[in-house]
């Protein structure tokens, strides 16, 4: 089992260590942050645009943070003489904090109900920062699969564990990786969100699987019969595992998009059986693999996890899925989202979903061949 340790930074947030399963206990010397840093700041601001119906986070005090710094002064490497870190021990395997410069919180609470124009809000919630490894090179792709297990792991507790906390609507883990995305910090790391609303993407997705699930008496999720009918198609599918899939989606927006989807219909990550995160770290792996193997240098990507919010209204139908998505349409060409996908959010892809399928099938790493069901290739 992975081994869990909890601290608190000098400034009152709070940090775990995941350590890999088979680690011994933390030394209690790691736990203790010898810096001194000035009291959190308040919350930022929520501002409600009632011509969307949508929530902005005003976080002006994040215009202040680390911005690319050199490697010896990486605020998410290990603590040394020369450079008190953000982690106090002088290693680790993985590491879980608040945010030092959140987007929301560290305040919780519940927003208004029946916002309209002119309603604001403190921006409740967590941000929460997660380093994959203690190493500042290299990528998630590059870990083992040992380490990616304590990931997910890392991943779903904390999916339960922010769940839990008043006002509380979504949990939403991701990674942002590569200059391209608009990353501040190169060390290998992500980042999870607990919103104190359902974000728009969430309320539309739950929208569309809340309508199937009825129309089907609450036989299937919406993403259940999507990767039924990608299965039988066959033309998108990127390879194919006991307990998860992952194909390019018929409609994809992003000139390289691919879902992970879970067999079994669950609401979160939390919700995953061990022999789930088992496969689920290998699979994770091979994908992220096969995006960095497409070109002679690293793929950006923005890799999402769609966890179904709280709103019992939405669990029923919901169905957690991994969206993984890379602006890169040629080894030197981006897609930016000009006018139409700016402004209208009507996207225009520049390459096939056939084609790049195709593409991801036929740069299959040898450790595909060890997925139960194959990696077609």
């Amino acid at each position: 089992m992975t081994r869990l340790t909890s601290t608190r930074l000098a400034d009152g947030r709070e940090l775990i260590y995941f350590d890999d399963a088979g680690s011994p206990e933390r030394d209690r010397g790691s736990l203790k942050d010898h810096r001194e840093l000035p009291p959190r700041a308040d919350p930022g601001e929520l501002r409600y645009d009632e011509l969307t119906g949508e929530w902005v986070a005003v976080a002006a005090h994040r215009q202040s943070r680390t911005h690319l710094p050199p490697a010896d002064q990486c605020p998410i490497c290990p603590t040394t003489p020369a450079n008190a870190s953000e982690i106090p021990a002088q290693d680790y395997d993985v590491v879980v904090f608040e945010n030092r410069f959140p987007s929301l919180g560290p305040a919780v609470g519940t927003i208004p109900d029946k916002p309209e124009w002119g309603t604001a809000s403190p921006a409740y919630g967590r941000c929460e920062v997660v380093s994959f490894t203690p190493s500042h090179t290299g990528s998630f792709a590059e870990l083992g699969e040992t380490r990616a297990r304590t990931v997910i792991e890392a991943w779903a507790h904390r999916t339960a564990a922010l769940s839990a906390l008043r006002g509380v609507q979504q949990v939403f883990p991701f990674e942002n990786r590569g200059s391209e995305i608009g990353v501040t910090l190169h060390h290998p790391h992500g980042q999870i969100y607990a919103y104190p609303y359902i974000t728009p993407r969430a309320a539309s997705l739950g929208a569309a699987a809340g309508r199937h699930f009825d129309d089907s008496k609450g036989r299937e999720s919406l993403t259940s019969s999507i990767l039924n009918a990608e299965r039988q198609d066959g033309s998108r599918m990127v390879l194919e595992g006991e307990r998860f899939s992952a194909y390019v989606p018929f409609a994809a927006r992003w000139p390289l998009e691919v879902h992970l989807v879970p067999h079994r219909q669950v609401p979160d990550l939390a919700a995953l059986t061990g022999e789930e995160r088992d496969e689920l770290a290998h699979v994770y792996l091979e994908l992220l693999k096969r995006m960095d193997a497409l070109y002679p240098t690293p793929t950006p990507y923005i890799s999402a996890w769609h966890q179904v919010p709280l709103d019992p209204a939405l669990r029923p139908s919901g169905h957690l899925h991994l969206q993984l998505t890379s602006p890169r349409r040629a080894a030197d060409k981006l897609k930016f989202l000009a006018g139409s996908e700016a402004a209208m959010g009507a996207f225009i892809n520049d390459t096939t979903p056939e084609s790049v399928a195709e593409r991801l099938r036929a740069v299959a790493s040898n450790s595909a061949r060890t997925i139960p069901e194959g990696a077609p290739a």
